[in-house]
C-alpha cells in the first residue's frame, strides 16, 4: 500500500499555508493510504505528474487544490513518496524542475539539491577563483571529503569557492547533508571533528552487515532519512501536524539525538549540553518518555528546571509525546526551589526580591561588620552555601573560589557570626532564603533516603551548588539516576557549579550538541556576536570565532530587524506594525513572541497591543496562557521557550546591562564581571527564543551590547 511522507521543507511551510491547503494535504495523504499505485497514477483528482524539463525524473507533482501543486519525491521502487514543497501551481512547476533527487553514499539519506541554480552558479565562480591554495577548502583532500560524504558533483562545486561569504550564496541549493559537512569544514572543524559530530550521528541507521550503499534505492534510502522525513501512520497524527505548525518539529528526533534520549541504559549521571535550538529540552522529555517505558511498581520521576514558565512548557511537552495520563501521573514536573519546599514542608515564608539585602545590613548592624549588605548577601550565597559550609573552622580554611574581594582570614569570624545573626532572624520571624531551603531539604534527603527513582534536568547551567546536593540526593546513584541537559552559554542566574565536586560524576556519559534546529543561521550568527561581543561582520571574517560557542544552524532566513525610536510611545508603534505584519502573513498570534527586560515594559506591551486590536497575554509563571494571543514576557521568562517571531523591546542603554543587576567592581572584581556576563547572556538568550523572524528594538541610546555588535 502506498504512503506519503512529508519532508522538513514542506514543514517548515506549514505555518504560511492555508487551511484549505492544509485539507488539500490532508485529502492527498489519504488516497496514498487508501489506493494503489496504479490507482493513484490514473486518479484526476490527484493528477500525479512527471514534468517536462524536468532534472530528475523522480521528482513530480500533485494537485493539492485548483491553484496549489505539491511537489513530491517519486522512487522508481517502493511505495512511500515524499512531498517536498507545496506552491502555487506556476512556482511549483519552476522550483520542481530544478530539482535533482539523490542517495548519499556515506549517510545513505536522500538528498534534494537545486542543480540547475548549482550549474548556473558553479561556472561563474571558478571563473573568478583564485589560485587553488587560496580557496576555501583547499587544507581538505579530495578524500577526506569523499569520506565525509561529498559526491563529485558537490566537489566541483566546493572547490570553486574562496571563502565563507561563496559558501552561503551555494548553500541553500547544495544537498543537505553535504551542505552541513561543508559549513562545518569552513567554520575552522577538522575532518575528525566533522565526522564525529555531524556524519557519525548519521549512520544510527545503518547497521554493519548492510549491504553496499544502492544510489538508485530510494525506497530504503527514504526509510534512513530520519533527519528530514517524517513517516506519519496515523490520521490524528497529521492532523496534529497540520493543525498546530509547531507540533511539525517534534516529529523529527534527529538520530544524534534519538541514540542519547533512547539509550537503554547510562552506568550513571549522563549529561548534554548544546547550544540554543539544538534539542536540549526535546532529549529529555524523550528521556523522560523512555524513562517511563522501564519503571518498576512504585518508582517515580522528577522532571524539574529552574523557572516556573518553564515547567509548563515541560508540562505541555509531556503531554504531546506521552498520550496515556496514568503514565504522567509517574511525573512530578516542578522547580528545584518548589520540590525543595515540598521536602521541608515549612510554613515559613520564602523572602522576596528585594528583601534579603536589608536584612543582611541589619545583621550587619547587629554585629559591628562594616562590608555591606550586598558583598554579605553575595558571600554566603558563593561561599557558604555553596560549599556547604557548617563551622566557623570549615568557613575559615576554605577556599573563596570565585569571589574577586578580599576578605582576611581575621575578618572571617566576624562575617560568620553575621551569617548566624542574619539566618536566627530569618527563622525568629518565620523567614526563609530559597536556597537556604534547599540545603535543608538536601540534609533531609540524605539522612531519610531518596523519593525518586530518576531525576532529569533541563536548564542545567542555571542550579546553584546547594540545589545541585538537592537532586543528587532525590535519586539512589544506582543506573539512569540522573539526566541532565544544559548549556553554559545561556547562563542567566549567577550559578557556576563543578558537577563532580557536588557528587555528579558525568565523565564518559557527556554529549555535546551543536547542530541548531530552530533558529536560521541569520538569526543566531547575529545574536552569537552579542553574546561575544564583536560586530557580526568581524566574526565572519575569522570563521573560526564565528562558531567560538559551536552553535551552527542550516537553516536560512531574513536577517534580523532593528528599530531606534525616539520615545517610547514610538517604539511601541513600531511593535504593533511589526506584530501586524507577522500577523497578515499567516503566523498565529500564538507563534509570536515579546520579550522585555522588565515586566513594567511588558504590560505596557499587552496594552498597547490589545488597544491596536491584537490579542496579546502576559507570560507569568506556571500560569495557562492564552494559546491565540501574543505572549508578552520578561526575558528571564522566556528562557528555555520558543517561537516563530520574536520582538525583544526596550533593549536600551540602562536597561542592558541594568545598573542594579551588577555588582560594582569595587565591591568584587570577578562578581562585576560575572553580572555582566549574565546581562549579555540575557539578552542572547531572549533573541535566540526565535525560530523564523528576530525583531529588536531601543528608544533612545540602544544598549552596549547591541553596539559592540555592530548595530
Amino acid at each position: 500500500m502506498p504512503h506519503l511522507a512529508f519532508d522538513i521543507g514542506f514543514c517548515s511551510q506549514l505555518g504560511k499555508l492555508q487551511g484549505t491547503v492544509k485539507q488539500g494535504v490532508f485529502d492527498a495523504w489519504e488516497k496514498f493510504e487508501r489506493l494503489t499505485l496504479d490507482q493513484l497514477f490514473k486518479d484526476p483528482g490527484l493528477k500525479l505528474e512527471s514534468l517536462k524539463r524536468a532534472r530528475d525524473p523522480h521528482i513530480r507533482t500533485i494537485r493539492i487544490d485548483q491553484g496549489t501543486r505539491g511537489v513530491v519525491l517519486a522512487p522508481d521502487s517502493g511505495d512511500t513518496y515524499v512531498l517536498l514543497r507545496v506552491m502555487p501551481h506556476d512556482k511549483a512547476i519552476d522550483w520542481a524542475i530544478k530539482q535533482k533527487a539523490s542517495i548519499n553514499t556515506v549517510t545513505r539519506a536522500v538528498e534534494i539539491r537545486d542543480i540547475a541554480m548549482l550549474d548556473e552558479l558553479t561556472p561563474a565562480y571558478e571563473r573568478i577563483a583564485p589560485a587553488a591554495d587560496q580557496r576555501l577548502f583547499a587544507k581538505v583532500s579530495d578524500g577526506d571529503l569523499a569520506a565525509l560524504g561529498i559526491d563529485e558533483t558537490t566537489l566541483r562545486q566546493a572547490r570553486a569557492l574562496t571563502d565563507v561569504e561563496q559558501l552561503e550564496v551555494f548553500a541553500p541549493y547544495f544537498p543537505q547533508d553535504q551542505r552541513e559537512v561543508l559549513e562545518y569544514l569552513a567554520a575552522g572543524f577538522s575532518v575528525e571533528e566533522v565526522w564525529r559530530d555531524v556524519v557519525s550521528v548519521s549512520l544510527a541507521q545503518v547497521s554493519p552487515g548492510d549491504a553496499p550503499v544502492d544510489t538508485d534505492d530510494f525506497a530504503t534510502a527514504i526509510h534512513r532519512t530520519r533527519t528530514r522525513i517524517a513517516l506519519v501512520t496515523a490520521s490524528e497524527e497529521l492532523r496534529d501536524i497540520l493543525g498546530k505548525p509547531f507540533a511539525a518539529w517534534r516529529v523529527f528526533l534527529h538520530p544524534s539525538q534519538h541514540r542519547i534520549a533512547y539509550r537503554a541504559s547510562y552506568s550513571g549521571p549522563a549529561q548534554v549540553t548544546g547550544g540554543p535550538g539544538t534539542g536540549k529540552t526535546v532529549v529529555a522529555l524523550h528521556r523522560v518518555r523512555h524513562l517511563l517505558g522501564h519503571l518498576r511498581d512504585g518508582d517515580r520521576i522528577l522532571l524539574t528546571t529552574y523557572t516556573n514558565a518553564l515547567v509548563a512548557a515541560l508540562r505541555s511537552g509531556l503531554a504531546s509525546l506521552v498520550e496515556d495520563e496514568t503514565l504522567r501521573d509517574r511525573v512530578d514536573i516542578m522547580t528545584v526551589d518548589a520540590f525543595a519546599g515540598r521536602v521541608v514542608s515549612t510554613s515559613r515564608r520564602p523572602l522576596r526580591g528585594g528583601e534579603e539585602e536589608p536584612r543582611w545590613e541589619q545583621a550587619a548592624r547587629a554585629t559591628g561588620f562594616s562590608g555591606t549588605g550586598q558583598f554579605l548577601a553575595q558571600e554566603y550565597k558563593h561561599v557558604v552555601l555553596a560549599q556547604n559550609l557548617r563551622t566557623l573552622e570549615e568557613y575559615e580554611d576554605c577556599e573563596r573560589r570565585g569571589r574577586g574581594s578580599a576578605l582576611p582570614i581575621t575578618s572571617r569570624a566576624l562575617v560568620w557570626r553575621t551569617v548566624e545573626e542574619f539566618t536566627g532572624r530569618l527563622a525568629a520571624d518565620g523567614l526563609r532564603t530559597y536556597l537556604g531551603t534547599c540545603a535543608e531539604a538536601a540534609d533531609l534527603l540524605e539522612s531519610g533516603g531518596p523519593r525518586y527513582r530518576h531525576v532529569v534536568v533541563d536548564e542545567a547551567q542555571d542550579l546553584h551548588p546547594v540545589q545541585w546536593r538537592l537532586l543528587r540526593a532525590a535519586a539512589p546513584s544506582r543506573p539512569d539516576d540522573l539526566f541532565i541537559a544544559g548549556d553554559p552559554h545561556q547562563r542567566i542566574y549567577d550559578s557556576k557549579v563543578s558537577l563532580k565536586a557536588v557528587g555528579v560524576r558525568v565523565a564518559g556519559r557527556s554529549t555535546k550538541m551543536r547542530k541548531n534546529y530552530r533558529s536560521t543561521h541569520e538569526i543566531l550568527s547575529w545574536s552569537t556576536a552579542l553574546l561575544v561581543g564583536r560586530p557580526f561582520e568581524q566574526l565572519a571574517d575569522d570563521a573560526r570565532n564565528e562558531t567560538l560557542l559551536g552553535y551552527r544552524s542550516s537553516l536560512h532566513g531574513t536577517r534580523p530587524e532593528m528599530l531606534g525610536a525616539e520615545s517610547e510611545a514610538a517604539e511601541l508603534d513600531g511593535l504593533v506594525e511589526r506584530v501586524r505584519g507577522w500577523l497578515d502573513s499567516g503566523i498565529a498570534a500564538g507563534e509570536i513572541g515579546v520579550s522585555a527586560r522588565f515586566n513594567k515594559n511588558g504590560d505596557k506591551a499587552v496594552e498597547r497591543l490589545r488597544q491596536a486590536g491584537i490579542p496579546a497575554a502576559r507570560l507569568r509563571g506556571d500560569s495557562v496562557v492564552e494559546a491565540d494571543a501574543v505572549q508578552v514576557g520578561t526575558m528571564h521568562a522566556f528562557k528555555g521557550l520558543e517561537f516563530r517571531c520574536v520582538a525583544v523591546i526596550g533593549a536600551s542603554v540602562g536597561a542592558l546591562p541594568f545598573p542594579k543587576a551588577v555588582t560594582p567592581v569595587e565591591v568584587d572584581r570577578l562578581q562585576h564581571a560575572s553580572d555582566l556576563l549574565a546581562e549579555r547572556c540575557l539578552l542572547f538568550v531572549a533573541c535566540t527564543r526565535a525560530r523564523d523572524d528576530l525583531y529588536v528594538s531601543w528608544t533612545g541610546e540602544p544598549s552596549v551590547f547591541l553596539v559592540e555588535a555592530g548595530v
